[in-house]
């Protein structure tokens, strides 16, 4: 089934949707099935488990029957939606930027023990920012905080500077497109960044989903998973302030190789936060030595 005659009940769609999709091997069908009608009909899924016997109108039967073929094509749900929730925003996605995943919550944890005091006016970067989830979701529990975001992709900047403004954080976010850091002359309290560690050779066998769909710049992290973290690392010394943070999400396995790359680059590692699977996640790096130019906030993008 990838189309969806007119007439039917909103129960006979979820049930036949579900069915194709578990066919099709998706993970959580009838769930997926309901995000997709709720979307197609413009509603929500509470207002479609209340009312099963409602009708579907035929346009939204239409759109419906468009989002399913697209999953059943292995499109990612939020690219279909639109939309991706992270840590309490409503964040918008394109083809452009990494799917925003719970996993990597973990990081903001991390950065919000590092710094507990809301009231600290704190100069926090991004590296790699995508649609922004990481620092906005900081600035969002963290009032007096200004945040840079950097990714190389310029689609990607201008995305995060839109959900910037979505969520109301366009006044103490910017965000630029650049080579990691070398974009930037200037000092940070916080560094966050979820790099591409996906070793190269490793992508053609990840989840359709992720291997078709989602940008190889976000993925690839050259043939041992570890390219970007080399150019991090090496940035850091001169990116941190006195006393500064770096939090880097990590792939399975990948900790020790990083912490050598940290302590190379004369950074201590500080710890590291698991995920909710038990997974080390986000690496915790401190600076031993000062950086003295000042932070200068750059225009924020538009």
């Amino acid at each position: 089934m990838t189309s969806c005659p007119p007439g039917q009940s909103v129960g006979a769609y979820l049930c036949q949707a579900g069915q194709v999709l578990r066919a099709a091997a998706i993970d959580q069908p009838r769930f997926e099935a309901r995000l997709l009608l709720a979307h197609a009909m413009g509603t929500t899924q509470d207002a479609l488990l209340r009312d099963p016997r409602a009708e579907v109108p035929e346009a939204a039967a239409t759109r419906f029957g468009q989002a399913l073929k697209a999953r059943l094509d292995h499109v990612p749900v939020a690219h279909i939606l639109g939309r991706q929730g992270f840590w309490t925003l409503d964040l918008a996605v394109s083809p452009a930027t990494l799917i925003p995943r719970p996993d990597s919550e973990s990081l903001v944890e991390a950065a919000l023990e590092a710094f507990p005091d809301p009231a600290r006016p704190i100069r926090a970067l991004d590296l790699g920012t995508g649609t922004g989830a990481l620092l906005l979701a900081f600035l969002a529990e963290r009032p007096a905080a200004f945040g840079i975001g950097l990714d190389r992709a310029p689609e990607a900047a201008s995305l995060a500077a839109r959900n910037a403004r979505d969520n109301g954080l366009a006044d103490r976010a910017a965000f630029l497109a650049g080579d990691w850091a070398t974009a930037l002359d200037s000092t940070f309290d916080l560094v966050l960044s979820n790099p591409p560690y996906i070793e190269r050779d490793a992508i053609p066998g990840l989840m359709p989903d992720v291997a078709r769909h989602e940008p190889a710049l976000a993925l690839d992290g050259g043939p041992d998973g570890l390219d970007a973290y080399r150019a991090i690392t090496a940035a850091l010394p001169g990116l941190l302030a006195p006393g500064g943070v770096a939090i880097l999400e990590l792939g399975q396995g990948q900790r020790a190789a990083v912490e050598g790359l940290a302590r190379a680059a004369g950074l201590q590692p500080a710890g590291c936060r698991a995920d909710l699977g038990g997974i080390d996640r986000a690496l915790i790096l401190a600076k031993d030595h000062i950086a003295k130019k000042p932070f200068v906030a750059p225009p924020a993008a538009h």
